[in-house]
Formats: structure tokens, sequence, C-alpha cells
């Protein structure tokens, strides 16, 4: 397997990442703790989390994991702060005040001295950058995080923290993690020609579309057993439209004329796009990591690409996978056809 370079940074990560917002919600932890290791196993190294995944106990499962099995440095830990974790006006959000109190919470509960990777899991836009970044800063010089990041921010806001750290002698973003599949292409516009400039590693969530680009979906109203849309609804709901789920189902059947399962292809389109450096998969139980697992070592061939860009274009998008950052104003409410 081909491991690829952390944006500019020396570090080597797997192109797949093991997502884990599935832990305990709805994946036992018996079988979470299996999916962990078995992904180190087959050299899947970047284990993302965040501390507000069922409160707190992703990173818990995943610290238990690694303890027990004595596997800590196998592992490239990135967790993230920002949404609410207490009642509190303080509980949340980028301050510096929240920062440092959340990432002595990880620590405990990943049951380890640092953080490979501590991502800003939203950003705000009513307290200065400095703020955020020299928080971040004191960690790095402690010893308590390696690497920072951001997650489904918009280009300007990244810049601006980049432009921040190389003014101020700040720690420096080295990844942004935004949504990103076949049916939401709107980072190719600005966010990922501004990481291949500036040397920063894009870990998509959200490759399979929420199942859509597996050809799950029979139509807009009927939600599969399971599903994030039937579990969750809301926010997750709300993604699945008519239009992308017929797209969808039309990429599905293109994979399965081409002799590719429809999930592993849509994976695998992800991980080869321009400026890409690991989709993060978030598989519910064992056999579906398995399943997933063929794509460490999957090409894309210039035709498929070519079929891909004639269901969505670059660029463009038919569902909207940003509609959990308020940032985002562009709306995609299409007409029933």
């Amino acid at each position: 397997m081909e491991y690829r370079n952390l944006g500019r940074t020396g570090v080597k990560v797997a192109p797949l990442a093991l997502g884990t917002d599935n832990i305990l919600n709805p994946t036992p932890e018996e079988e979470s703790v299996q999916m962990v290791l078995r992904a180190l196993d087959a050299g899947i190294n970047l284990i993302d989390t965040s501390n507000s995944y069922k409160q707190g106990e992703s990173e818990r499962v995943i610290g238990k994991a690694l303890k027990e099995s004595g596997r800590r440095d196998e592992a490239f830990i990135a967790t993230k702060v920002h949404y609410p974790v207490g009642p509190g006006p303080n509980d949340r959000g980028n301050s510096r005040l929240h920062i440092l109190r959340a990432c002595e919470d990880s620590l405990k509960r990943l049951q380890t001295d640092h953080i490979d990777l501590y991502q800003l899991h939203r950003p705000v836009f009513d307290i200065p950058i400095d703020e955020t970044l020299s928080a971040l800063t004191d960690l790095v010089r402690q010893g308590k995080v390696c690497y920072i990041g951001s997650s489904t921010a918009p280009a300007w806001k990244v810049m601006e923290g980049i432009l921040s750290s190389e003014l101020k002698g700040y720690v420096r973003f080295v990844s942004e993690q935004p949504p990103y599949n076949l049916l939401d292409r709107r980072i190719e516009n600005e966010l990922v020609p501004l990481a291949q400039a500036y040397d920063l590693a894009i870990l998509p969530w959200s490759p399979l579309a929420m199942g859509m680009l597996a050809g799950r979906y029979a139509d807009e109203e009927t939600r599969p057993e399971g599903s994030r849309a039937t579990l969750r609804g809301g926010i997750y709901a709300d993604r699945v439209t008519e239009k992308a789920v017929q797209i969808g189902n039309r990429f599905a059947r293109l994979a399965r004329e081409a002799g590719y399962d429809p999930a592993q292809l849509a994976i695998a389109w992800v991980k080869e796009q321009p400026g890409i450096t690991a989709p993060l998969i978030g598989p519910r139980t064992v056999e579906q990591l398995e399943h997933l697992l063929p794509v460490l070592e999957m090409r894309l061939e210039g035709g498929l690409q070519a079929a891909c860009d004639a269901l969505v274009p670059p660029g463009s998008a038919v569902a909207n996978f940003h509609n959990s950052a308020p940032w985002m104003k562009m709306r995609l409410d299409f007409p029933k056809t």
C-alpha cells in the first residue's frame, strides 16, 4: 500500500482513514473495538473521532482499544473540539478557555499523553482567529498536541488561519476535513486549489454520500433500514433529495456495468481525486469495514472519471453535505421531476 504525506508534514497516513461517528451510535462497544483493531491490521493508521461523538464515548472506546491492545503507537489519533460538551456558555466553541479544557478531557478519555491531530470541528466567526491559534500553539509547545487542523470551514477561513500562523508564529493548520463526494463537489472550486497551493492535507468525510452512491435508496421517500437518514433524521435526512437519489442510482448502475462494487468505487473516486489525502470511511460493522478495505489498493480508470463527471460536473452539487455548516448559504432545492 502506498502511504501519503499528511500535508507538508513528514507523517505518513494510509489513503483511507477510519471515521468513528458510529461507535456506540449504533455500533456496540465490542464490535467498535474490533473495527479499530482490524483497521490497524489492514494498515489504516489515521483514526478520526471527536469529543462530541456520543458525548465523548467514541474517544473512550478508542482509548480503551489502543490501551488494552498495546497498539497506541500504531495509530495516528485525530480528534476534534467545538461542539457543546455541557450546558454552560463556555462548554463549546473555539475559545482559548474551551479548547484548553476540552483537550485535557480528550486526553483522559483517549488514555494518551498527546493527540496526534487536533482539529476545529467547525469554524467560528465571532472571535479573532488569534485566540484560537494561540491556544492550539500552547498545546503543541506543551507536547499535548502534535498537529492541528480544521473541519468544514470555507476556504477563506482556512487561508486566514494559515496567514495568521505565518505572520505571528502560531502553529499552522496541516489539514482540512470537508464533506466531499460525487454528489457534492463544491470544494473543488476553492478549497482544493488552496490545499494544493499551500500543501494542506484534505481528509474528506461522507465519501459514500450516506449510501446514496451505493444504490441503497430506491427513492427520496424510502429510507434504508440502519441509514443515518433513518436513525438520526434532521440534517442527515435533508441531504437526501430526489435528484441525488436519481444520480446515486445511475452511478451504482455505472459501477456495476464496469465490474465494480458501487460503494468501493464511490470511495475510490474520492481517494483518487486531485489534492485528496485520505477519505474517511465510517463503517457500522466489521463486515462493512472488510468490504471497503480493497479500496486501499484500487485505482480509477480514466474512462470512469469522465463518466462520473458527466453525472455531476466538477465543482457542482446535487446534494447539500455542507448543511451542517451555517456559513454555507447556497441552497440546492431542485424541483420535482
